[in-house]
């Protein structure tokens, strides 16, 4: 049996975040759709998910329609059954990161985040799987004691820690 690697990038603007995961069943848009409505109220997003038997649709959801066409077509390029992607505006993954991973059909997070995201798949015969994702740019060294106290400021200043 052969199986091809596949790179697809994200195509997203800078600004919007974006969550990558698997989950295995068809409420799972619903699901996500709830538990993101009540992680952050007021939220945009939109979300897609690839069903993986019957019909094999792209099923989605949200409250964004940009956020919504993103999804729909990045899900259509991904083209991995049982995928889910979500992306995020005005909010950030880690608030709704708990409440979907609640979500009893989430399997798993690939990830969370607003860098550039390349997804890497395997395609064979029955179809294409996630065998995982770069996530923005490699390390270009190590942390000193400036960066430590920058990185530090910056999650007080955003109020992650006091």
């Amino acid at each position: 049996m052969a199986v091809n690697l596949i790179s697809v990038t994200v195509r997203k603007p800078d600004t919007v975040n974006v969550i990558i995961g698997q989950a295995h069943f068809i409420k799972t848009v619903e699901d996500l759709h709830e538990a993101l409505v009540g992680a952050v109220p007021g939220i945009a997003f939109g979300l897609a998910f690839c069903e993986s038997s019957g019909p094999c649709l792209v099923r989605w959801s949200g409250t964004d329609q940009e956020l919504i066409e993103l999804a729909r077509s990045n899900a259509q390029a991904i083209g991995a059954g049982h995928s889910f992607i979500i992306f995020l505006r005005n909010c950030y993954p880690i608030n709704v990161l708990p409440a979907i991973r609640q979500v009893p059909e989430v399997c798993g997070i690939h990830c969370a985040t607003a860098n550039p995201v390349e997804v890497i798949l395997a395609e064979t015969s029955q179809g294409r799987g996630i065998l995982g994702v770069v996530d923005g740019s490699a390390p270009h060294g190590i942390e000193q004691e400036h960066e430590i106290a920058e990185r530090k400021a910056l999650l007080r200043r955003f109020g992650y820690k006091l």
